[in-house]
């Protein structure tokens, strides 16, 4: 007998193609695929010819095609149809990967952050340079409660293609012009930086530049108190701020208690004589 025309058992067959022959009888139920010659004992046999159809329907199943879909492309099996497929398939890979990347960012972007908390200076004030940043303003009402704010945060994720909040930069805004009025509840907006996204509409600008950044640690009802001790700082070492301070917290994925929240301000400054 040929190559061609042997017949292998079921066991043979499924060992042949590495899958369990109970997936070969389950096709076979189901009428996907069937044993080309089934003797008076009930026992089954496989052409070499039927490896190459079996081939195509597990690489269909790996690549998540449901059964009556592969059912109704067997049975009408063309180029165009087998085309139309994989061109939808490739088409969901390519998301699904853009998806793995951006978790991988926001992997590498918690576990920088987690190292940066163990030695964290809470008290201290540091002038650090900053790159320009694209951000997703959405603007709101000065006084907004926390369920509102938190609402606003999780809908406009998933307006702009992000899956989950992890590995998001978000926070508030708050006028330098307000700090200088001693409001320090008068927050003009909520932000996310979300560079997956194309933002085209509600993008603000954070201006690179000198910024003087602090933290605080503790529920974000203390924190007009750490904008006063923000201001005396300022005015002694003769700095004035510009534009709007950025509050964003740093260590949300661990704190279980708002006395545990901190929250990271950063200011853009200017030298007072600068000050037009």
């Amino acid at each position: 007998m040929s190559q061609n025309n042997r017949l292998f058992t079921i066991g043979q067959f499924a060992a042949l193609h590495r899958i369990n022959k109970k997936t070969l009888m389950w096709y076979d139920q189901i009428g996907l695929f069937t044993p080309a010659v089934v003797k008076g004992n009930g026992y089954r046999y496989y052409t070499y010819q039927q490896c190459f159809v079996l081939e195509t329907i597990l690489m269909l199943r790996e690549l998540n095609v449901s059964i009556p879909e592969i059912q109704q492309f067997m049975a009408h099996r063309t180029t165009d149809s087998f085309q139309a497929i994989l061109q939808e398939k490739n088409r969901q890979i390519q998301d699904t990967i853009a998806h793995l990347n951006q978790v991988q960012e926001a992997l590498q972007h918690q576990m920088e952050g987690l190292s940066s908390l163990k030695n964290l200076d809470l008290y201290g004030y540091s002038l650090v340079e900053k790159p320009a940043q694209r951000l997703l303003l959405r603007k709101t009402p000065s006084k907004i409660p926390p369920e509102q704010e938190a609402e606003l945060l999780f809908s406009e994720v998933g307006r702009h293609g992000a899956y989950r909040m992890y590995g998001i930069l978000y926070g508030a805004i708050l006028p330098a012009e307000s700090l200088y009025r001693q409001d320090f509840t008068d927050y003009r907006g909520i932000f996310l930086q979300i560079p997956q996204a194309e933002i085209e509409a509600n993008v603000h600008i954070q201006p690179a530049g000198l910024y003087l950044r602090t933290h605080f640690k503790g529920s974000w009802e203390g924190l007009p108190g750490k904008y006063r001790e923000i201001m005396a700082y300022a005015q002694e070492q003769g700095l004035e701020f510009t534009g709007y301070s950025y509050e964003t917290g740093i260590n949300d994925v661990i704190s279980n208690a708002p006395e545990d929240y901190i929250t990271r301000i950063e200011i853009p400054i200017q030298e007072k004589e600068k000050r037009p």
